[in-house]
């Protein structure tokens, strides 16, 4: 079992998913996306980072490189999928999650911790999780505002594809406690299959106590179950 981590230029967060997921035992490698996906892929993050130097719009041109095609096919053959930050404006993008990442309410680069409350946990990357849970994720994002329209915001509550909300430490969704002035306090949301997720905060960034928490570490063995 390996989780191929896929670089592109401007990746910076691919070392870190892959030394977070060896953490947690899970066997992960990085690959140049032009090399394309490995045969024994098991798992793909998209990384974090800058690909392409947000040129366009963030995410927009690693959306179109020929690996996501690669990606596309995995994902629709139940192979779980995870983009994070960077990965999660690819992830719309290239339509693996409905929606879009724009520029924070702010227009500033915020890098700071932030609590997500858990939304759907009848999936493999929350099922450690209940309903209602509270986690501590960092942020380090400037388009993190996660925007889609009201009506497909319903289906997406509807269908339980919203995976986390940003919330205060004490589970309340305030206009307050959204970092970044996302539809919905949206932090994470699911593709028509629930082994496909993004998420704007790092998991990855949580994954070893030494560098400040472990909330992120049930989120990355959805990998190994």
């Amino acid at each position: 079992m390996t989780v191929t981590v896929v670089q592109f230029g401007g990746s910076n967060c691919d070392r870190d998913a892959v030394r977070a997921l060896r953490a947690v035992d899970i066997d992960a490698e990085r690959v140049w996306h032009a090399d394309g996906l490995p045969a024994d892929t098991t798992g793909v993050v998209l990384p974090g980072g800058f690909s392409y130097g947000d040129y366009l719009r963030a995410g927009a041109m690693a959306g179109r490189a020929p690996i996501i095609e690669a990606v596309r096919a995995a994902a629709a053959e139940g192979v779980p999928v995870l983009g994070v930050c960077n990965g999660a404006q690819i992830g719309t993008e290239s339509g693996l999650v409905s929606g879009a990442f724009t520029t924070n309410a702010s227009a500033r680069f915020q890098c700071e911790r932030v609590h997500l409350r858990v939304e759907n946990p009848e999936t493999p990357w929350t099922r450690a999780f209940e309903a209602g849970d509270v986690i501590e994720l960092p942020i380090a994002h400037g388009e993190g505002r996660f925007e889609i329209g009201r009506d497909a915001l319903d289906a997406l509550d509807s269908a339980d594809r919203v995976l986390f909300r940003y919330c205060d430490a004490d589970g309340r969704v305030t206009e307050a406690a959204n970092p970044n002035g996302s539809t919905g306090a949206v932090a994470g949301v699911l593709g028509e299959r629930d082994s496909v997720a993004v998420l704007m905060p790092h998991p990855e960034r949580a994954a070893l106590a030494e560098f400040g928490g472990t909330d992120g570490r049930p989120i990355l063995r959805a990998f190994a179950e």
